[in-house]
């Protein structure tokens, strides 16, 4: 049936909700997980009141890839312990579904198991939904947790 299944987190509440079903799936069905993040590309100061904001760039994107490789290898821990393979991925994009679609591209997935919040109406058209945008732009059957 599915034999690499994408596991998205940004370590949200939802998020590793999501992952915990995610590796229950991928056990049932006897699949490899390939855990997620998708690290933010930009840092949006350009000018702080002690000057240039270079070395804030420079921060931000060590302790972005560091969150992110964090979040990855927890996942990873908690497949181990399930007893269901993994590899793990981070992609550096502003857009975090661009970024899930080229990662279950790249790591060749059958599926994409991801959360979402569930917004309907207003909120939803003005915040705008992660989850959406893959499910409209990817061909990979897409499992939504909520």
């Amino acid at each position: 049936m599915y034999s690499r299944i994408l596991l998205p987190t940004n370590g949200s509440e939802l998020c590793e909700a999501a992952v915990d079903e995610g590796i229950r799936f991928a056990k049932s069905v006897n699949a490899k997980v390939i855990a997620f993040h998708a690290i933010p590309a930009s840092f949006y100061v350009a000018f702080t009141e002690f000057g240039p904001a270079e070395p804030l760039q420079d921060q931000f994107e060590k302790d972005a890839q560091s969150r992110g490789d964090t979040l990855v290898a927890d996942v990873a821990r908690r497949c181990e312990a399930q007893g269901v393979g993994s590899e793990v991925i981070t992609l550096v994009n502003d857009h975090a579904w661009e970024a899930i679609i080229e990662a279950a591209q790249t790591k060749q997935c059958d599926l994409i198991f991801m959360a979402s919040h569930g917004r309907r109406g207003l909120s939803a058209l003005l915040l705008g939904s992660e989850t959406m945008k893959v499910l409209t732009h990817t061909k990979i059957p897409v499992l939504v947790y909520r």
